[in-house]
């Protein structure tokens, strides 16, 4: 089995620290976050890394076992002498695109990066165009893609299990760039489909006329028919939830795939020992979801998929043109409000529309310190 070297851009939080913070339902799913998925990682060596902070290298380097000549305050520096296969983005999206077109031209064979992809849909564009150009594979952290649960569910979708998509309930408080992102990209992975147009209603007015990481509800069409309510708004008791409305029956996780439940009015497409309850006449009836045999960190499912894109040349599950669409959906919520409320048609011909996403608030100081500051002060 071929070994690829990995790096990491970016020392802090997502790049190395993250898997720390996991106390519940994610942390079945560790390693998590880019370098111990590339640490416990068959496949790949962790090389070096690249961080402007003193600190953050050091840190780094003691958690991993990197000495202090594989970290570098200049991330050209470090591809110039490690020449890494794979190198993760863990910046904020201030400074990532020009990282990730830097790293396009350099030789490297795949980048994963952070989301959201960029701030504004000009500089999405040519980070994706620029990757293709080079045949540089983009992967981009909407994890929710590799989570094998969703996946589960996408795969009983597409099985035709609870028949055609009609309709699509995703919850998540969170700015409709940054986390919104996973909430957004998760909509279209279980659509299946590319939404063709929208409305958006945000938080406020003021809110709306900003370019900030703002919270909204939204409505998305889909060009397979399916439709789509988004809420990013303050949600009470249903932090991150999801629910796919067929035709057949439904699927809804109210917990981020902590829990499922599957009902359908077909009971020949399961075997009869998983109906927990059952309904005659017009009601569906409940089944087992059949949670995947296998599970793994999602990490791991991530570097195996990008090795797969890099081995076969296609792309990898969450590629860079994903990450442009879930920020091209966020501008467009954004942008119906902003026209009294009207109906947005996609793709949106305004590439400079920006949306500044809430990590860079502070940014000129690690996440990493800024999550211990106010976990002190809190």
């Amino acid at each position: 089995m071929a070994e690829y070297k990995a790096a990491v851009i970016g020392l802090g939080r997502m790049g190395s620290t993250f898997d720390d913070e996991m106390t519940r339902g994610g942390s079945l799913f560790l390693p998590y976050c880019h370098a111990p998925a590339y640490h416990y990682s068959p496949q790949t060596r962790l090389v070096a890394g690249a961080d402007p902070h003193d600190e953050q290298r050091s840190l780094f380097g003691d958690k991993w076992g990197l000495t202090e000549n594989h970290l570098y305050s200049d991330y050209r520096d470090m591809v110039e002498n490690e020449s890494p296969d794979i190198v993760s983005v863990c910046t904020t999206a201030r400074v990532r695109p020009e990282i990730v077109k830097t790293l396009a031209k350099s030789g490297v064979k795949a980048i994963w990066a952070e989301k959201p992809i960029a701030f504004s849909l000009k500089e999405a564009d040519e980070m994706v165009e620029i990757c293709n150009k080079e045949n540089v594979i983009l992967a981009i952290n909407c994890a929710r893609r590799w989570n094998p649960l969703y996946s589960q569910a996408r795969n009983i979708i597409t099985a035709g299990h609870i028949g055609n998509i009609l309709q699509i309930n995703a919850i998540g408080e969170c700015g409709l760039s940054h986390n919104g992102s996973h909430l957004i990209d998760t909509v279209r992975f279980l659509a299946g489909s590319d939404a063709k147009w929208v409305i958006g209603e945000m938080e406020s007015d003021a809110a709306a006329a900003s370019n900030e990481d703002i919270r909204g509800n939204g409505y998305l069409v889909f060009d397979n028919g399916a439709r789509a309510f988004i809420r990013s708004m303050h949600n009470g008791g249903a932090p991150w939830s999801f629910e796919i409305i067929g035709e057949e029956g439904s699927i809804r996780t109210p917990n981020d795939a902590q829990s499922w439940e599957l009902n359908s009015y077909s009971t020949s497409q399961f075997p009869p020992e998983s109906n927990t309850k059952k309904m005659s006449g017009r009601y569906p009836v409940s089944h087992q979801f059949p949670w995947p045999i296998h599970l793994q960190g999602m990490g791991l499912t991530i570097v195996e998929d990008i090795i797969t894109s890099i081995n076969n040349s296609n792309p990898p599950k969450c590629s860079g043109k994903d990450g442009l669409k879930a920020l091209e959906i966020a501008l467009a919520l954004r942008e119906s409000h902003r026209n009294g409320f009207s109906k947005v048609d996609l793709p949106l011909k305004d590439r400079t529309l920006k949306i500044e996403s809430i990590e860079t608030k502070n940014d000129q100081i690690p996440a990493r310190v800024r999550k211990e500051m106010e976990s002190k002060s809190g």
